[in-house]
C-alpha cells in the first residue's frame, strides 16, 4: 500500500499498476488495493469506474469475514458520493455500511456523508454513539467529533460556531487519524470543514489559506477526494475575495484533473458553470 500511494503521488500510473497486479490473488491485500483505486478513480472524477471498483473491493472483504473492512470501504464510498454532490447514493452507501458494521471508522465515515447529504438526524445518532463509545480515542475525540459538530453547525447556519468548535482540532490536523490509515480517506477533513466554515462566514483569505494547506500536503491526502475538491474550493474562496486571476487558475486546475470526468457530476457542473462565468 505504500508504494501505491506513493506511486499515486508521484504520478507514477506504471508504478501503480505494477503493485496492483502484485496485490492480485493475495487475501488482505487485493480488496485494499481496490478499494485505494476506487478513491483515485473517484479523485479524477470516474465515478462509474470508482463505484464499481469500491463494490468489488466490499464484496471480496466481505467474502473474507471482513464485515468491517467491508463496511469501511463502503462508508468511504458514501463520503466522495457525498462531497461529490450525489446526496441519494451518499445516503444509501452510508445506511448500507452502518447495517454491516458499527465499527468506529464505518460510524465516522458514514456520519459525515449523512451529515454531507443533509441527513442530519442519523448523522447526529452516529456521532452521539462515537462519543459514548469511544471518550478516550483521540481519533474520536480530536478529528472525527470535531468535523462532525462543525458540520452540524454550518448545516445549521451557524459558521463561527463551527470554527470554534475545530480549535480542538488544530493541534492534530497534521497527524493521521484512524480511518486514514485504514481506509485512506478522512486525513485532513477537520482543515476541509474549516475551510468551508469561513466561506460561509465570508471570510474568503481565510478559507483559501485552509484550502492550499490541503494541496500543500498531498502526502497526508494522497488519492482522498478531498484533495481534488480543495482545488475547486480555492477557486471559491479566491472569488470571495475578487480575485478572479486566482480563482481561473484553482477552476482550471480542477477542470484539468477532471477531464475525462463522468459529465453529469454535480460538483463538476457547478464548477464548469461558475468558471464559464469568470471568462
Amino acid at each position: 500500500m505504500a508504494r501505491y500511494n506513493l506511486a499515486f503521488v508521484n504520478g507514477d500510473t506504471a508504478g501503480m499498476d505494477r503493485v496492483a497486479a502484485l496485490a492480485q490473488g493475495k487475501p488482505g491485500a487485493e480488496d485494499w488495493i481496490l478499494h485505494s483505486e476506487s478513491l483515485v478513480e473517484a479523485s479524477s472524477g470516474q465515478l462509474q469506474a470508482a463505484g464499481r471498483m469500491s463494490r468489488r473491493s466490499v464484496d471480496m472483504a466481505q467474502q473474507a469475514g471482513q464485515r468491517e473492512k467491508a463496511a469501511t470501504y463502503q462508508a468511504g464510498e458514501a463520503v466522495w458520493q457525498a462531497l461529490f454532490g450525489n446526496a441519494p447514493e451518499a445516503r444509501w452507501r452510508a445506511t448500507e455500511a452502518v447495517q454491516l458494521s458499527n465499527g468506529r471508522d464505518v460510524e465516522y465515515g458514514a456520519a459525515f456523508a449523512l451529515a454531507v447529504a443533509g441527513d442530519l438526524p442519523r448523522a447526529q445518532s452516529l456521532a452521539g454513539d462515537l462519543e459514548r463509545r469511544f471518550p478516550e480515542d483521540t481519533s474520536v475525540q480530536f478529528n472525527y467529533l470535531p468535523a462532525l459538530r462543525a458540520l452540524f453547525a454550518l448545516n445549521h447556519g451557524e459558521p463561527a460556531k463551527a470554527i470554534e468548535l475545530l480549535q480542538v482540532a488544530v493541534p492534530h490536523e497534521l497527524a493521521v487519524p484512524a480511518v486514514t490509515y485504514n481506509a485512506f480517506f478522512g486525513g485532513m477533513y477537520p482543515v476541509y470543514v474549516r475551510g468551508e466554515a469561513y466561506m460561509a462566514a465570508g471570510r474568503g483569505a481565510e478559507a483559501a489559506a485552509e484550502f492550499q494547506k490541503i494541496l500543500d500536503h498531498r502526502g497526508l491526502v494522497v488519492s482522498d477526494p478531498i484533495g481534488t475538491l480543495a482545488r475547486v474550493q480555492l477557486g471559491r474562496a479566491y472569488l470571495l475575495q475578487g480575485d478572479t486571476a486566482k480563482a481561473k487558475v484553482a477552476y482550471q486546475d480542477f477542470l484539468t484533473l477532471w477531464k475525462d470526468a463522468d459529465p453529469e457530476i454535480p460538483i463538476y457542473k457547478q464548477a464548469k458553470a461558475e468558471y464559464a462565468k469568470l471568462q
